[in-house]
């Protein structure tokens, strides 16, 4: 329920100052993180209650898949790719004159990148800090020894072994079972505090930067609204545009390597390719550079562009004999 309430708040709370899509997008993201660490707590979290093991293990089931989930998120933006490719292109020199400007635009990029980015990480965060599970077992062994309440003549050590075994209850002995629940009922309210406390320096960061950049921006509202759904709307066309087209361009070398154009019904005859020029469109290949600004993405496509088009053809509705074409 603690976890469902946080969820609720962080994203509800955005609402208004967040694009529709991108609120429905952070949130299925958040959804699906809460699903996968609630599983993964079920079936792999298990604290080993052993001085000097425990803060590892703790930590790591903390740290470690917010970490990896950060890395995903980076990977999953296209923007990211967007700004890091092509950057060896001796053609982008030429593209960027204003230095100064293309800095700022880089950091505007990586600012809006990592923001995305941080949805899964810091989502896992706040519901394990919520939960408690991770944080308990981490910080059991460190809790003030006023809280032990057991015979001062135990050692330090023997002391820190057993407040170590408090995350595990089948290993506390019965006189020492109400100062366990005592030190599992501090660290889980000081787990659950830190966890609100991140969603709140989260919140009203991310406002703050909204509202920084709004004051910043050169459009006003509504102009600024017509101009997220122009980029949207850009974007889709543009890659439906290359779809079609990067097909349309295929099928002009598929077309003349097999004789006919793939999905037609009436083909008359098929062209018969040769043992070497199936090996010349096999193998490996990486883009080739074939004049200043164009490129050969495949060797079929390399293949198109050299050779003539020749060779052996078979008409569909005769007997299978090979005829010879120039």
């Amino acid at each position: 329920e603690e976890q469902l309430k946080a969820l609720l708040f962080l994203f509800f709370f955005f609402f208004p100052f967040v694009p529709h899509h991108v609120v429905i997008a952070n949130a299925i993201i958040a959804i699906l993180t809460i699903g996968g660490q609630q599983l993964f707590s079920f079936f792999t979290f298990s604290c080993p209650c052993h001085v000097g093991q425990n803060l590892i293990y703790g930590l790591a089931f903390l740290g470690v898949p917010a970490l990896i989930l950060l890395v995903v998120g980076y990977a999953l933006n296209n923007q990211t790719w967007r700004l890091v490719t092509g950057k060896s292109s001796p053609f982008q020199d030429d593209t960027t004159p204003n230095r100064l400007l293309q800095c700022k635009l880089i950091c505007f990029v990586l600012c809006s990148i990592t923001g995305r980015a941080l949805v899964a990480p810091v989502t896992w965060l706040a519901v394990t800090l919520i939960n408690g599970s991770y944080y308990v077992c981490a910080m059991s062994e460190y809790v003030s020894v006023h809280y032990y309440g057991a015979n001062p003549n135990v050692t330090d050590s023997e002391r820190q072994r057993i407040l170590a075994e408090f995350p595990c209850s089948q290993l506390v002995p019965p006189e020492l079972t109400r100062a366990r629940d005592e030190v599992i009922l501090l660290l889980r309210y000081q787990s659950q505090v830190a966890g609100w406390l991140l969603i709140a320096v989260v919140v009203i960061t991310v406002f703050l930067s909204y509202c920084l950049a709004s004051c910043f921006s050169p459009l006003s509202f509504l102009h600024f609204r017509y101009w997220s759904s122009y980029v949207h709307n850009e974007q889709e066309l543009f890659d439906e545009a290359t779809d079609q087209h990067s097909r349309l361009y295929a099928m002009q070398h598929v077309r003349k390597f097999f004789g006919f154009v793939p999905g037609s019904e009436n083909v008359k005859e098929i062209r018969i390719p040769s043992l070497r020029e199936w090996q010349a469109i096999s193998g490996l290949a990486f883009l080739k550079r074939v004049d200043e600004e164009h490129y050969d993405y495949s060797l079929l496509h390399d293949w198109a562009l050299k050779e003539t088009v020749n060779g052996k053809y078979l008409k569909t509705d005769e007997d299978p004999v090979i005829r010879t074409q120039p």
